[in-house]
């Protein structure tokens, strides 16, 4: 039986993905099997993929709940690494994953420490650390959360570890690119929360913006990443804001409607 799986969701990624196969064929050639779940490509995904060696199942978009769940349905490994199609593990996070999936460690899931890269460097303090449950016992974990935010999680009392090295996010080109997906998930945010009946209004617009940048810059030292610091923490501010005023919308028309 395959020890790891490595399970992947992606839709037109080939800006991204070749540096993730890169950096996974350690693992591969060390007998992991790759998962792919495609919603659609047409850049060449699906063929790089293919010529890899994956397994390559085609699926509508599901939500980043559902279809990241199809994925790890999928896996046949003891173990799976679930990953993004642009989040790359450095030789040293694959390194622990070798050691894991190698070892008799009784552990049931590690989380991983993420760094995003944007502009030729990580951010080392804004969003930091950003551990992540991505590396679990296939059959002990599924996929939570509220889209565009999903979790992978595991029963309380899971025993968890931590693993060394960093997975490396090639989440966005520039900050105008970033801006542009944080209102897309904004909505969907905003959305999710509405239907499991949070609510939004003027104190939650005018306050949890400011605190969600004051977090970035002063509390986690955003400010010593310079100027890539400084514009992740008033983007993180301008995420939380959209956020608030579609859930205040939806709010108050709610509350016009006498619903």
């Amino acid at each position: 039986m395959t020890t790891l799986s490595i399970a992947i969701v992606c839709k037109n990624s080939m800006r991204t993905l070749p540096g993730v196969l890169e950096a996974v064929r350690p693992l591969v050639e060390a007998g992991a099997e790759i998962v792919a779940v495609d919603s659609g490509s047409t850049d060449g995904t699906i063929e790089l993929l293919e010529s890899r060696g994956a397994r390559v199942m085609r699926s509508a978009w599901l939500g980043f709940v559902r279809t990241k769940q199809l994925a790890l349905d999928h896996c046949r490994g003891e173990w799976v690494l679930s990953l993004d199609s642009d989040e790359s593990p450095d030789p040293t996070l694959a390194a622990s994953i070798l050691a894991v999936v190698r070892s008799a460690d009784t552990a049931q899931g590690y989380r991983l420490n993420r760094k995003t890269f944007v502009a030729g460097r990580f951010l080392e303090h804004c969003w930091q650390p950003e551990w992540r449950l991505r590396l679990v016992r296939r059959g002990l974990a599924k996929w939570g959360g509220i889209d565009p935010h999903d979790q992978l999680e595991m029963a309380a009392g899971a025993k968890l570890g931590t693993l060394d090295g960093t997975l490396r996010h090639d989440s966005f080109v520039s900050f105008a690119d970033h801006i542009e997906r944080q209102a897309r998930y904004a909505r969907l945010h905003a959305e999710g929360l509405f239907a499991q009946g949070k609510r939004s209004g003027f104190v939650e617009i005018a306050v949890q913006p400011t605190a969600a940048f004051i977090k970035q810059l002063v509390l986690k030292s955003g400010w010593r990443d310079g100027w890539r610091g400084v514009l992740a923490a008033a983007s993180t501010a301008a995420g939380t804001l959209m956020k608030h005023i579609v859930l205040y919308e939806l709010t108050a028309m709610r509350r016009e409607n006498g619903r």
